[in-house]
Parts: C-alpha cells; sequence; structure tokens
C-alpha cells in the first residue's frame, strides 16, 4: 500500500494530528472537533483510486469494505471483511486511512 503524495499547499496530517485518534476511536459517527474534521476532510479529499469505503449489507447491521476504482462507472472492489458494527466499521477504515496519509498502523 503507498502513501499518499500531498500536493503543495494542502493540509498535511503531522505528529501533532496524533491527538485526533483517540477522540475518533471513541466517537468515529456525529459530531467531531474541527481539529478531527480537518484530518477527516484531508482523508476523504484524496483522490477516488483505491480509496477506502463501506458498503451496507443489512441497513443498521452489517456493512462490508471496499475500495473505489477511480473509474466513473466501475464498480467497487468488495473486501473480503465485513462488521457487525458501524462503529467498528467506521473505525477500521480510519486506521487504514490513517496508514495511507501518514505511514503509521494504528493498533
Amino acid at each position: 500500500m503507498a502513501q499518499v503524495q500531498e500536493p503543495e499547499g494542502r493540509f498535511k496530517i503531522s505528529a501533532a494530528d496524533r491527538r485526533v485518534i483517540e477522540e475518533f476511536r471513541k466517537n468515529p459517527v456525529g459530531h467531531h472537533s474541527p481539529q478531527l474534521q480537518q484530518v477527516l476532510n484531508r482523508f476523504r479529499g484524496a483522490g477516488m483510486a483505491d480509496k477506502y469505503c463501506l458498503v451496507t449489507l443489512k441497513p443498521h447491521k452489517k456493512w462490508q469494505l471496499a475500495q473505489t476504482t477511480g473509474e466513473r462507472g466501475k464498480p467497487l472492489k468488495l473486501l473480503d471483511q465485513t462488521f457487525d458494527s458501524l462503529e467498528e466499521a467506521e473505525w477500521h477504515v480510519f486506521k487504514l486511512r490513517w496508514k495511507l496519509h501518514t505511514g503509521e498502523t494504528l493498533k
């Protein structure tokens, strides 16, 4: 998995942003601090190729990890991992995106 190359002038995630990790882990869905929202906006604003996302299999009950192709009209690449909790699923995607943007693996 290659690390994301940050374009010039764009917000870059730094070691100081580690303070938002625990905030997200405790509350992955809902209102976030401005600092956490800035990190999430950077994750969500990355290019569309191979971006991790979630697919709802059963509304409010089951989700599947997927990746975008980056090509309009092409279906998502469904991955093998499923989740029975939205919070667990969102935390997993956060950790994958954190690794992509920082190179650091979160436990």
